[in-house]
Parts: structure tokens; C-alpha cells; sequence
């Protein structure tokens, strides 16, 4: 069986993933940046964070940071656990949140922290604890707006002939890296690699329909080195090759 309670430190590395159990998250030092689902935020003292079972979630943290962390075992734990608090702690695991500590809450997160977490009976009974000190947390403010498209496609296509990473889309939305990857999925259902290569992909269809380029110079422009990579790509964008298609479109013009 898995730890109820752990104490984690939290690095630039950006974590991407989900999992069957409700997770909370409470910050002890440092920032922590947090995509649930398309909802973004950043976990610091005195807050934490709701991951419901099964949601889509990412996080990191450019400079930094510690917190507690609890992996609640499961619908029956709950149950057997809370006895009359468990019907609250489900609505709070139910919905991606982040969420305010009162001053007797972080007093408790504290003194978790601060104790011998990785003793059964210690994580269970602070478990039990903290979740029942919750059924009446506050929610954080936070603001989530759409990613801005049309400048991250603007400076896909300005660098398109050039490496791009997630970093570099991430600067233009003012976002970490963890929150764009998570938005991205949320908001569109890819990944912002995926965006980047679709963006490189329709650029080289307009420079294929539009220009009387060669094949090979089209590729370098949108950041294929080599021509048969590119030839590939496009035809699992398009479904067919780049010479088929600027054939389509000449005799669409005739």
C-alpha cells in the first residue's frame, strides 16, 4: 500500500500525469506551479491543491519547492476513516480546486511536516485530521483565460525553420511550461508539441499551394532537416504526400 503522507521536494522537472486516487497537495515553502485540468494555479504556504481521482494534472517548480502531500487510499478508507466527515471530504475530492488554509489548518500542516510522517498510524491518524479540518476550506482566487493562439501561432511561424520547445511557447502565453502543457490538453486535447508541429505542417501546405519552392526548401523552412522526415509527417497530417498535394492544388486553379 501506497504512503497517505509524504513529504516531496518539487523541481523545475516538469511531471505530467494522472492517477486512480484523490490527491491533495499543500504547500510548505517555495512556489509551486499547477495545471489541473486546464485550471492553472500555484501551490505556496497557507494553500493547497484538489486532484480528483483520475484527473489530467502537471506541476513544477522553476526554483523550488516542498509540500506535504496526501494520497487518499481510497472510497472505502474514506468511509472507514471519517465516519461523518466522509460525505464532505468526497464533495472536496470531487472538483480540481485550490484552496485557502485558515490559520489552524496550516498550524496542522505544519506539524505534519514536521513529524515522522512515514509512521503508519502517524499518516493515518494526520490523514484523518487534516482531511476533517477541510470540510469547510476556502477557495483561492484564481483566474484561468484561453491560451492566446493566435500569438503562439504568430511566433511558430516567425521561427518555424528553428528548434522550438514547450519553454518557448510557454514565454509567450506567460505561463510555466506545466501549466501550457496541461492547458493545451485540456483546451484543445493535444500536447504543445503537437500544436507546434501542426502549425509547421500547415505553413508548409500554404507554402506548397502558394510558392513554386522546391520540396526540399519548404522542409527546411518548417524545421525538417530531412526531406523524407517531412515528406512522412506530412503524409500522416495530410494523408497525402507534399508533391501529390501541391499537384491537387494546381489542378484546383486550372
Amino acid at each position: 500500500m501506497r504512503p497517505i503522507l509524504t513529504l516531496r521536494q518539487y523541481t523545475h522537472d516538469l511531471i505530467v500525469h494522472s492517477h486512480d486516487h484523490a490527491q491533495l497537495v499543500f504547500g510548505l515553502s517555495g512556489a509551486l506551479d499547477f495545471e489541473v485540468e486546464g485550471r492553472g494555479s500555484q501551490v505556496r504556504q497557507q494553500s493547497f491543491v484538489v486532484i480528483p481521482s483520475g484527473a489530467h494534472h502537471a506541476c513544477g517548480s522553476p526554483q523550488g519547492s516542498r509540500c506535504l502531500v496526501l494520497d487518499v487510499p481510497d472510497e472505502q478508507w474514506l468511509t472507514d476513516s471519517l465516519g461523518e466527515h466522509a460525505d464532505a471530504s468526497r464533495r472536496l475530492l470531487d472538483q480540481p480546486a485550490r484552496l485557502a488554509l485558515d490559520p489552524g489548518q496550516s498550524q496542522l500542516v505544519s506539524w505534519l511536516a514536521n513529524s515522522q510522517v512515514s509512521d503508519p498510524v502517524i499518516a493515518r491518524q494526520g490523514a484523518v485530521l487534516l482531511l476533517a479540518s477541510l470540510n469547510h476550506a476556502r477557495a483561492a482566487d484564481h483566474a484561468v483565460r484561453r491560451l492566446p493562439y493566435a500569438e503562439l501561432a504568430a511566433h511558430i511561424e516567425k521561427h518555424a525553420a528553428h528548434p522550438l520547445q514547450v519553454a518557448d511557447l510557454a514565454r509567450v502565453a506567460g505561463l510555466s511550461s506545466a501549466r501550457l502543457h496541461a492547458r493545451f490538453k485540456a483546451e484543445c486535447g493535444q500536447t504543445p508539441m503537437d500544436y507546434i508541429r501542426s502549425r509547421r505542417l500547415h505553413l508548409a501546405m500554404r507554402l506548397l499551394r502558394d510558392t513554386a519552392l522546391p520540396i526540399g526548401e519548404i522542409a527546411n523552412r518548417v524545421g525538417y532537416n530531412s526531406q523524407s522526415a517531412f515528406c512522412a509527417a506530412v503524409l500522416r497530417e495530410f494523408g497525402s504526400s507534399p508533391g501529390r498535394l501541391r499537384r491537387d492544388c494546381c489542378d484546383k486553379k486550372r
